[in-house]
């Protein structure tokens, strides 16, 4: 009887980066991220963003397909300011619409920092998940650089949402 070999789970990440200059009121960012709520509000989609307490939000990610699954994933976040920052990383995730997957991870670690010429930041985007049954077929390859290629579109809809929303919303705060 032949030995089954354990499927190696599927890994993939992608990494942005932001340097937003911001030409007025620049001395009051530090301040402004200090109203972590408003913030991370205005940072993601405020309509799948649930506050869940002081530093922890619950965030469902927008759907997407992958090879004809649509996926929901579901991710906790807390959040801490310190030294001009707001950082943020997942502490649990779940996976909704790949049937069973039992050891679905998500990594997120992201930082907003003010300087003097405006808000610097990083985030990292990772997840490790087996393949699910209706994906074996498909050359681990694909799947992974389909992962990392997804990864990289939320990073960059978030990144587009940060240049527009969070500098609306810090001028909208300055005014009040």
């Amino acid at each position: 009887m032949a030995r089954q070999l354990p499927i190696m789970p599927l890994a993939f990440e992608a990494r942005q980066k932001l340097d937003l200059p911001v030409m007025s009121n620049s001395d009051r960012l530090s301040d402004y991220l200090l109203e972590q709520e408003r913030v991370v509000g205005a940072m993601l989609d405020s309509k799948k963003l649930t506050l869940l307490g002081p530093g922890s939000y619950r965030y469902n990610v927008t759907s997407f397909k992958v090879f004809q699954l649509e996926v929901n994933p579901v991710v906790s976040i807390a959040a801490e300011n310190s030294d001009g920052q707001l950082r943020m990383h997942a502490t649990d995730s779940e996976l909704d619409g790949l049937g069973l997957v039992d050891d679905f991870e998500l990594t997120l670690n992201a930082v907003l920092e003010a300087t003097s010429k405006g808000l610097e930041g990083e985030a990292l985007l990772g997840v490790t998940v087996s393949p699910p049954p209706l994906l074996k077929l498909i050359p681990r390859q694909v799947l992974e650089s389909t992962g990392q290629s997804i990864l990289s579109t939320i990073l960059l809809g978030i990144k587009a949402r940060v240049r527009k929303q969070l500098i609306e919303d810090f001028t909208k705060w300055c005014k009040e």
